[in-house]
């Protein structure tokens, strides 16, 4: 099995190690042997009943018309996941452009990539103590990791912003299963924003910060995932994609007009799009490989995911409109969970 992103009912089986925030590493950059990464699934666990939701119907169309945007020119910088310093994921800052590889973190438990603050000054990831996962928040340069959630007997991911930097969304276990809270930007006045009998997760806000979109599995057997739409505050949630595909991962292109997403229809997993009404489903990738976590560039003419298309986890580029594949990890390690800076 290959590594995965991370889902929170298996995310304890990867840290009986010491507990430990991440260290700050030097901001030289660095190249480093490959070591094999630690072994996530994505099944979330047994719940009850689902709640039934009223579903629009997906249409496939063609893919969307973008202009090339050249790399290197404005494309700017990539956050990622890494193993290749040692036997855990740390934290490292590819230049695109140059090529340059810049290690952030350096510790002895795994530390998962979230995203940039919408100024470029702070990061979101997902930490580990002894026995649970956390939300933590480090500076762009990874100084000052800091626990934002501190809930050692709960489990806590899947970070994001809301688009003014006020707010962050997550996933959390405390309540018996995964349900999304979003709390403010130091960790304060957290608030319960889904109420389901199955598992909610994977937030991500829209980029004018009226919607939520998220995974659920609350109208099919346990596990058979799809993307939903709420409101900021958790009320009237929509279901978005239907059908016994799994999907995953929803990301909004910056003019709110597009949600790539992951999805398994008959076999690996591919990059797709589909717009905020549920129209104009289609496959960006299709590949045999396995395509995971798509995130947009800032000028929305670009979407970065991993791929094991090469034989291990590396990060590629592709244009919106399906052309320009390009890999930009190319390392032998496993590159992962890659998020954009603004």
């Amino acid at each position: 099995m290959k590594p995965n992103r991370i889902l929170i009912p298996v995310l304890i089986i990867l840290v009986l190690s010491a507990a430990c925030a991440p260290v700050p590493a030097s901001l030289e950059p660095t190249d480093f042997p490959a070591t094999p990464i630690l072994d996530p699934t994505e099944t979330p666990p047994p719940t009850k009943s689902p709640l039934p939701l009223d579903t629009p119907v997906p249409t496939q169309t063609s893919a969307p018309t973008a202009k090339p945007t050249p790399l290197g020119s404005g494309s700017g910088q990539i956050l990622f996941s890494s193993n290749r310093g040692g036997s855990y994921d740390d934290l490292y800052l590819l230049d695109i452009g140059g090529s340059h590889v810049t290690r952030l973190t350096e510790g002895d438990s795994n530390t998962f990539a979230g995203p940039f603050s919408p100024d470029g000054k702070q990061i979101l990831f997902t930490g580990f103590g002894l026995l649970h996962s956390y939300v933590g928040l480090m500076s762009a340069d990874g100084t000052d990791p800091v626990d934002l959630t501190k809930l050692p007997d709960s489990d806590e991911a899947d970070p994001a912003w809301s688009p003014d930097g006020t707010q962050i969304v997550f996933t959390s276990r405390r309540d018996g299963n995964n349900e999304i809270y979003a709390m403010n930007a130091d960790g304060s006045d957290p608030k319960r924003l889904t109420n389901s009998l199955k598992d909610d997760f994977d937030p991500a806000w829209s980029p004018d910060g009226e919607l939520i979109a998220f995974v659920s599995d609350r109208d099919n057997e346990t596990g058979i995932n799809n993307l939903y739409l709420m409101n900021a505050d958790g009320s009237d949630v929509k279901r978005l994609t239907q059908g016994s595909q799994i999907d995953y991962a929803p990301s909004w292109s910056p003019d709110g007009e597009w949600i790539a997403f992951r999805s398994h229809h008959d076999g690996p997993a591919d990059i797709y799009l589909i717009r905020p009404d549920g129209s104009d489903l289609q496959n960006l990738t299709e590949n045999p490989s396995e395509d995971w976590a798509p995130t947009w560039s800032p000028d929305g003419e670009w979407i970065a995911f991993q791929s094991d298309r090469d034989g291990n986890w590396e990060i590629y580029v592709i244009n919106i409109d399906g052309s320009g594949l390009l890999n930009l990890s190319n390392d032998s390690a496993d590159d992962q969970m890659q998020y954009w800076r603004p």
